[in-house]
């Protein structure tokens, strides 16, 4: 198999030669280096890569060069190879230069860059390095490629083999799949000994697991622990990023802590392809991956991790809370905290589920208005939230159009708002309509596809879409003494009325259910803001909100505090 490509394109001849020796004395072992002077060059070279199907890892970009800024030929390297990372060369200090600051801006917020780079002002360049090698271990995580990779191998796509696949996902394990009778399925096999029946899957290690249940999934993930008989401080359900949170806190605070989650890690995160505003990740990051740090992080730090594994239920027992699980015989927890997250109804369009975090987006426009200033956003919903995120985007983008289902605006919204969207002079409203199709080329969300009651369709120019058309949080399985609001999401400290049958003396703490010592974070509880940046903060929260619990505990019954 061919080297994956490193290409650099600056017209700047010392400047790319820089670049150059950087890059052939770090990399020529593993990646091809190709240099080219401008960018008419540079594309064709693409193209010709593109035809003889040679991988193309990174391409780095002066961006001032003749014919063609560097930005622009980024955003046409997706169109020919859509995997290879795009890095934006800039001078040291280039970002205080206002047009080159500008342009980095633009470029990041409509999806022609990743990043920019840093040229070399030495050798060797380190801070150059950094950003080369992060560009590269993300490409290698897209591409299946890194050393880790479990294989799966299976008679077709669907069945058990996705079933497993799936499952691998959730968990945030690098997997590649390969059907048996391909090429690569028949060199797997045929390095494995004995009778196995597939699907199977190939561990790093070499151990073969042949047709594996979920625990045996488990297990290579690393997250196959056994808590039957277990006493722990802090039971938390959920292991997305409210969830993770907790477990990093709750361990690195001393308090035994299990983590329970009937699927894998990261929740309704690891559907992010890259999440640009979270704090600490200056080129982004993606779900998956900020979810498999922060597991990695709590295991580190002691906690136990139980994937594959269902709570079924929680009740009172002396003093501490009763966890039932559905795989092993019940815990048993000084504190619990409820992470369980939402479920948010997908559009179920392909094109655009490919998008997510490009142009795409679930939930309000909390951080991404000011990308779309003088652009055409479309937003999905009927609801007030809806209303309230196409005024919020109408200070920002060109135009916002408001795409309902419905009769009409009153089958959903409040009048006030329906009344202040009709008053607003760029905002349309579409009723009776719905988003069947869309994409975009270069990577970023382009044009959407909508159809009226009628059944005509129509293509429209859009550079964002925010869908907003329900969430249904996990509590269902609830008991009833936990007390949640009419959409099923969970009511805690000051949300609790009278009515909802507290029975302490005390007031409930900030984070705290209707069952005392039962805390919520993240997206499960009624109010909370759906980012992910909050949920992690809360997550946070709820282990302070234990150790006062575990305060208050002592100065009232000292014989009988049970967490330490």
């Amino acid at each position: 198999m061919a080297h994956p490509v490193l290409l650099a394109v600056d017209d700047d001849l010392e400047a790319l030669r820089a670049v150059e020796t950087e890059l052939r004395e770090r990399y020529s072992r593993d990646y091809r280096v190709v240099c080219e002077r401008s960018c008419k060059a540079a594309l064709a070279t693409l193209e010709q890569m593109r035809a003889a199907e040679e991988p193309v890892a990174l391409v780095l970009a002066g961006q001032w060069t003749s014919g063609m800024t560097g930005s622009d030929l980024l955003g046409r390297v997706h169109q020919l190879h859509p995997h290879a990372k795009r890095g934006l060369l800039i001078e040291w200090g280039g970002w205080g230069d206002r047009p080159t600051g500008e342009a980095i801006h633009d470029a990041m917020a409509h999806g022609r860059i990743d990043y920019y780079v840093l040229r070399p002002s030495g050798q060797p360049d380190e801070v150059f390095h950094q950003a080369v090698s992060g560009f590269l271990l993300e490409w290698s995580h897209s591409q299946k490629v890194a050393p880790h990779t479990i294989y799966v191998v299976g008679r077709s796509w669907s069945g058990r083999a996705y079933e497993i696949r799936d499952a691998l996902e959730r968990c945030a394990i690098p997997h590649a799949f390969c059907l048996a009778d391909s090429e690569r399925g028949r060199e797997v096999l045929a390095g494995i000994d004995g009778d196995f029946q597939l699907p199977l899957m190939v561990l790093p290690t070499g151990t073969v697991l042949s047709n594996p249940t979920d625990a045996e999934i488990a297990g290579a993930s690393g997250a196959g622990v056994d808590p039957r008989g277990r006493e722990y401080d802090v039971v938390i359900v959920g292991s997305g990023p409210a969830g993770l949170s907790a477990a990093v806190y709750g361990a690195s605070e001393g308090f035994s802590t299990l983590v329970v989650d009937e699927g894998g890690i990261g929740g309704q995160a690891t559907l992010s392809s890259l999440i640009r505003n979270y704090l600490g990740f200056p080129r982004g990051v993606s779900g998956a991956r900020l979810s498999e740090q922060a597991y990695e992080q709590a295991w580190v730090l002691g906690a136990d991790f139980a994937f594959m594994e269902r709570v079924a239920g929680l009740e009172p027992d002396g003093g501490r809370i009763r966890v039932a699980l559905s795989g092993h015989a019940p815990v048993t927890a000084g504190a619990v905290i409820l992470a369980t997250g939402a479920t948010y109804r997908r559009i179920g369009v392909p094109e655009l589920e490919e998008l997510n975090g490009a142009g795409v987006f679930y939930g309000g426009p909390a951080s991404e208005a000011h990308g779309l200033k003088g652009l055409e956003v479309y937003v999905v919903g009927g609801a007030n939230s809806a209303g309230q995120a196409a005024l919020h985007l109408a200070r920002f983008a060109r135009r916002v159009t408001l795409v309902v289902r419905a009769e009409s605006l009153a089958a959903g919204m409040s009048h006030y708002l329906a009344r202040q969207i009709e008053a607003t002079p760029n905002v349309d409203v579409r009723v009776r309509t719905e988003v069947v199709g869309g994409g975009g080329d270069d990577g970023w969300l382009r044009h959407l596809v909508l159809r009226d009651a009628g059944g005509a369709e129509e293509t429209v120019e859009a550079n964002g879409l925010f869908l907003m058309i329900g969430a249904r949080p996990r509590t269902e399985w609830l008991p009833p003494e936990v007390a949640r609001d009419s959409r099923g999401f969970i009511l805690t400290g000051a949300d609790l009325g009278e009515d909802q049958g507290w029975p302490l003396e005390r007031r409930p703490y900030l984070l705290e259910t209707s069952m005392p010592g039962v805390f919520a974070a993240g997206d499960v509880r009624h109010g909370a803001v759906k980012r992910v940046a909050s949920a992690v903060g809360e997550g946070s929260i709820a282990i302070q909100l234990v150790h006062q619990l575990v305060a208050d505990s002592k100065l009232l019954h000292p014989a009988e505090a049970n967490l330490g």
